[in-house]
């Protein structure tokens, strides 16, 4: 492909990265993306991607299936390149996208795993005053409190919290914030640990939580102490930082059915998003039902 071609992939990435204020992690997915379309289209004898036709864009969809790229794989790399087009439109390189009405596999929808009320209860039952302790019952409590994603929680600084208000202030995918209740447990375990934060944070250090070097603390660092604890509360499976996402809004979900409410303290940009939650909750009832209503009993044969 002429390498003019490119630059405007770069520009694109670039606007990206400024405009859009991406992270650096999509960038690079976003970058990846669009080089397997310029191998594609370096194969096919398509000189620009100005040129790109629908079907040669379900062609290209179809060879990274064969390929063995995954359906959801897919659907973000043509997601990227839906952007790409609409980016060139502004441009005023393209009138039309081609890409608008090309379609990924469909993906099985998997529902995500979750810690029942008694096992919550069991792993948030940390005792201890050593600061390490402390600072791990209050970011686990703020976890299953507020739905945090490891992200969220780590990018917290001091003045994102107010307990008074008993709320947090939340930055989010595409540096989008927003505002989320914080529990009595979760702020009394802030309270205990802020009250000898200052032992263990370097001069200056904005964060909330802070490693045993004084500095924020890295997500390697939660992954491990959540581990810790789980084993320490005896539960028979991996536990992970989003899996307190998971809980918190099942959970809520089962409490008040209110999906809107969740989505908005989730974070989420798409309510379809949250609503397979709904679908959890709906199969647990229908498990309940089967085992316990006379006529879902299936008789063996």
């Amino acid at each position: 492909m002429d390498p003019a071609q490119w630059q405007t992939a770069e520009q694109f990435l670039e606007h990206l990265k400024l405009e859009r204020r991406l992270s650096e992690h999509t960038a690079k997915a976003y970058r990846r993306d669009l080089g397997c379309l310029a191998e594609f289209c370096d194969k096919h004898g398509i000189g620009s991607f100005a040129e790109l036709k629908s079907h040669q864009l379900r062609r290209f969809a179809a060879l990274s299936h064969a390929g063995g790229l995954a359906p959801r794989s897919i659907q973000r790399r043509l997601s990227g390149v839906r952007s790409f087009m609409k980016y060139l439109i502004r441009e005023g390189v393209l009138k039309s996208n081609p890409g608008a009405g090309v379609a990924a596999p469909q993906v099985a929808r998997r529902l995500p795993d979750t810690l029942d009320t008694d096992q919550m209860a069991r792993l948030l039952q940390i005792e201890g005053s050593e600061a390490d302790t402390v600072r791990d019952r209050a970011m686990l409590e703020l976890f299953y409190s507020s739905g945090l994603r490891l992200a969220e929680l780590i990018g917290l600084d001091l003045g994102d919290v107010d307990l008074a208000d008993g709320t947090v202030r939340v930055t989010g995918k595409g540096s989008k914030t927003r505002i989320v209740p914080v529990g009595r447990f979760a702020r009394r375990s802030i309270s205990d640990w802020l009250a000898i934060r200052d032992e263990s944070a370097s001069a200056g250090e904005p964060a909330l939580f802070v490693s045993n070097r004084g500095t924020r603390i890295s997500p390697r660092t939660v992954q491990n102490r959540v581990r810790y604890w789980a084993q320490r509360a005896g539960l028979p499976r991996r536990v992970y930082p989003h899996l307190f996402r998971h809980s918190f809004a099942t959970h809520l979900l089962e409490s008040s059915s209110e999906l809107r409410s969740v989505q908005e303290m989730l974070g989420h940009a798409d309510i379809s998003t949250t609503q397979i939650y709904t679908h959890l909750d709906f199969q647990h009832l229908a498990q309940v039902y089967d085992k316990a209503h006379p006529r879902a009993r299936q008789k063996k044969a």
